[in-house]
């Protein structure tokens, strides 16, 4: 069924959202609420699970995070296969796993960053994390990814048949796992929507913030993050860079993976 603002899955997320503000209101009150009741106790606020593995490119995981985790009524948390540090990419930064994954069973929304080509591969690789992906799909309201993190949720079958999109250099790959490349920031089918390279999460993030909220906390949390963006120079695609630009692009990428 595909989630239109306004739309099914809209107010299965405004049930979710307001169950919240009555387990707030109890606690401001001494009140029980129904949602305290039926939860027992538990946090009712929508959860979104991102995704962490070693290798991951960070920007993946934070642009997103940055967007949504100030979302009212949002809870962010990093999952990986174990709790604790993650290392990034260039192996020059750690992010932290709150939870593991056998530990999370159930998410409104699930986030797969993408990460350097080793890390890619080993992700595409691994049965035990597509069977969780699978897992938090079947009950998600919404699956998405980020870069690279395309071809993991296309190897764990879930793009079949698709339009989806990825980072630019890796677009061919995306007809290998059963998808139909779409031209754009972020791409939208059903209850999966994928983001194009590193930068783009920030795009797809507050459009999810408006999906999960509203389109007035969407446009306040793109001032709140000041994406403006305004960069020097116009090479933030292949269609407007040259090959020289392209090769050196990739060099980089590469010579910083560890």
């Amino acid at each position: 069924m595909d989630a239109e603002p306004g739309g099914t899955r809209r107010g299965v997320l405004r049930g979710a959202v307001t169950g919240a503000l009555g387990a707030g209101l109890a606690v401001a009150t001494g009140v029980s609420s129904p949602a305290v009741a039926a939860t027992g106790g538990k946090d009712a606020r929508l959860r979104v699970a991102v995704l962490l593995y070693d290798g991951i490119t960070a920007l993946d995981a934070v642009g997103p995070y940055e967007v949504l985790c100030r979302v009212p009524d949002v809870r962010v948390t990093m999952v990986a296969r174990e709790r604790g540090r993650v290392r990034t990419d260039t192996g020059e930064l750690e992010l932290v796993a709150e939870r593991a994954m056998r530990d999370v069973r159930r998410a409104d929304v699930l986030l797969v960053p993408g990460g350097s080509q080793r890390a890619t591969v080993a992700m595409m690789e691994d049965t035990a994390v597509h069977e969780w992906i699978r897992h938090i799909h079947r009950h998600s309201t919404w699956t998405t990814s980020v870069c690279t993190g395309s071809l993991i949720l296309g190897a764990a079958g879930l793009l079949r048949g698709l339009p989806a999109t990825t980072y630019w250099a890796s677009r061919p790959y995306l007809k290998e796992l059963g998808a139909t490349y779409t031209p754009g920031r972020f791409v939208e089918a059903g209850k999966i929507i994928t983001a194009a390279g590193v930068s783009a999460g920030i795009d797809m993030g507050l459009h999810l913030a408006a999906r999960l909220s509203d389109e007035n906390v969407a446009r306040a949390m793109q001032l709140a993050v000041e994406y403006d963006p305004d960069p020097p120079y116009d090479t933030g695609s292949p269609e407007k860079a040259d090959e020289a630009t392209e090769t050196l692009a990739l060099k980089l990428l590469a010579d910083a993976a560890r």
